[in-house]
């Protein structure tokens, strides 16, 4: 290679050195043709995240956790001290001091009681209703150990069975809100009545409390009056063996081992009420779950389950 062309070559070396240079990189000195802006990229492990701030032109950062704690740092590592849902944000300022926020929503370590009640930043709680559109496991049953499907009945429960085929829709509005410290509150709309047996509300009231005793009486269900408790409580275990009465039972009662369940303070229930207001939870989703609640419809054996109604609640948003 000539001496001159060296001479070329270093020189062009050189200009690439000094435009790679002038190049703004994200925390130092910046050109001014590229805007201020922030993005967020996390990596979650249990409790632990991992934050990273993908910002342009950026003095300094400042985060906000969602949980009360806060750091100044580019890319923090944080730990959760609960699990839950949280907003994190960070807001990205630069040196002529404007700034911009970016944030992202957090499903941390999410356990089925944070599903159920949306967790320790949910102050409102988590409030669920009997889903219109059912599930493909959705379906009437016998109180039997299989919790076999029910004869008489279209199972799978097709959409919109308790409105379309026994004009009980209104069981599709009532609300039931858990929340994260036990408390649990349920609301019965304009209507002041809850979905029901009929053999429990002959027994009980007499039929006094029948709204809407439905337009099929075969399967035993109506609505009928009923005034939620004040300062009522809820009581969620995960794992435990359930015993409930049952005509299918020897010595009439079953035990259920191993289920997950739902029990309520004074009268209070989820979505049917009837003599047995314990619950089992079949299944526990974000936005859905599928409950067995029992049902005692048969009159020569007052207050003994016959049948289990296996139903789908979804989150009223």
């Amino acid at each position: 290679m000539t001496k001159k062309n060296l001479i070329l070559l270093y020189g062009i070396l050189f200009s690439m050195i000094l435009s790679l240079s002038s190049c703004s990189s994200d925390d130092s000195s910046s050109s001014e043709d590229i805007p201020l802006s922030a993005d967020i990229f996390q990596s979650v492990v249990g409790k632990k995240v991992a934050f990273q701030g993908l910002t342009n032109n950026a003095a300094s950062w400042a985060w906000d956790f969602g949980d009360g704690t806060t750091s100044s740092e580019k890319n923090p590592v944080h730990v959760y001290s609960e699990g839950g849902y949280y907003t994190a944000k960070l807001t990205a300022t630069s040196s002529d001091g404007s700034s911009v926020s970016k944030e992202v929503r957090l499903a941390i370590d999410l356990t089925p009681y944070i599903l159920l009640t949306g967790g320790p930043t949910a102050p409102n709680g988590k409030t669920w209703r009997l889903s219109s559109g059912h599930s493909d496991k959705d379906y009437f049953a016998y109180a039997d150990a299989a919790l076999t499907p029910f004869d008489g009945a279209p199972n799978p429960l097709p959409a919109g069975i308790f409105g379309v085929g026994l004009g009980l829709g209104e069981v599709y509005q009532d609300e039931f809100t858990f929340y994260f410290d036990g408390s649990y509150s349920h609301d019965v709309k304009a209507d002041g009545a809850s979905f029901s047996g009929l053999v429990f509300q002959l027994l009980t009231t007499g039929g006094a409390n029948i709204v809407n005793p439905s337009s099929d009486q075969s399967f035993g269900l109506c609505t009928a009056t009923y005034t939620p408790e004040s300062d009522a409580t809820f009581t969620y275990v995960e794992n435990e063996d359930l015993t409930v009465s049952s005509v299918f039972g020897p010595g009439g009662s079953l035990t259920y081992s191993g289920v997950s369940t739902l029990d309520f303070s004074g009268t209070e229930f989820i979505g049917f009420m009837d003599f047995q207001r314990k619950v089992m939870i079949q299944e526990i989703k974000d936005n859905s779950m599928r409950l067995v609640m029992f049902m005692a419809a048969e009159p020569s054996a007052p207050g003994i389950n016959t049948n289990g109604l296996v139903l789908t609640f979804e989150v009223v948003n």
